[in-house]
């Protein structure tokens, strides 16, 4: 079977940028499959994401080769660029603390083939999920985290990514607040989700005081972390329409699935390279 390829790039917008793509792909008898891009009128930035395949006998042989004959073009247009095999899933660490709807939804999906990830390892602040973990075959590190020892678990975490080559740390409703150093390290690598609830209803039991409220909309919001608590740059948003008869176990059950299944289109789009930073937004190819 034909190896399929995945180009990202942002670049200053300019005239010839899809020609430039287009007719390298056109020289080395590349196929296109897919191509989207994007022109942010405002910012001046361009963006682009394509996948393609080899079509014929100049195609080069291998990534390697490819990437140093794209290197060129990459440099001509001053382009932030990336390209991997589609057939090489990224490797993921998800982080959780007592909370399992997420983690089991992300397991499944995986184990069943619908999530383009790897899910090398979870960590957690507790014990709790260790059997759900371990039952889907993925290795378990519990970090007891406090005050006093948060820049060595937080350190810990970033251990079991090196070791594992992991290119994300997904927070699957993991409860604590990262520092401003550890946001700093994950920049465009860490994923969490919220409820949209935020910045409404900091703290402790959202859907309680959402429930006092009156709320009509349960939501979720997947973003990148930033060191700007639950205001990273936001990947994907859901909502679910609630009234008056709705009770807080309702809402909380209404968000909980909203929680999972924005996460998974999340980890989703990331594996399949389809988020690209601009700011603090994301441009998101679907």
């Amino acid at each position: 079977m034909t190896e399929n390829y995945i180009l990202t790039f942002t670049a200053e917008d300019r005239v010839g940028l899809v020609a430039a793509v287009a007719g390298f792909l056109a020289e080395y008898e590349g196929f296109i499959l897919d191509s989207q891009q994007y022109a942010d009128l405002e910012q001046k930035r361009f963006f682009m994401r394509v996948e393609f395949t080899s079509a014929g006998e100049k195609f080069p042989s291998s990534l390697d080769a490819l990437t140093e004959k794209f290197s060129a073009i990459g440099r001509q247009y001053a382009l932030d660029w990336t390209l991997v095999s589609g057939a090489v899933k990224p490797n993921i660490v998800i982080a959780v603390s007592k909370g399992s709807h997420c983690l089991n939804d992300l397991l499944h999906r995986w184990k069943t083939g619908g999530l383009p990830v790897n899910i090398v390892a979870v960590v957690s602040n507790h014990e709790n999920l260790r059997a759900l973990t371990e039952w889907h075959g993925v290795p378990f590190h519990h970090f007891p985290v406090s005050d006093e020892n948060r820049a060595e678990q937080e350190q810990q975490i970033l251990d079991i990514m090196d070791q594992n080559s992991a290119e994300y740390l997904v927070l699957a409703r993991y409860m604590q607040i990262l520092s401003d150093n550890m946001s700093e390290k994950l920049a465009g690598r860490g994923i969490n989700i919220h409820h949209s609830f935020l910045p409404g209803f900091k703290g402790a039991k959202p859907y309680h005081r959402a429930h006092a409220r009156g709320v009509k909309l349960i939501g979720a919001t997947a973003h990148f972390i930033s060191k700007d608590l639950d205001e990273g740059p936001i990947i994907e948003q859901a909502v679910d329409r609630v009234d008056h008869r709705a009770s807080v176990e309702d809402m909380i059950r209404i968000g909980r699935d909203i929680e999972a299944q924005v996460l998974a289109k999340a980890v989703k789009w990331a594996g399949e390279h389809r988020i690209l930073l601009n700011g603090n937004r994301t441009v998101v190819f679907r």
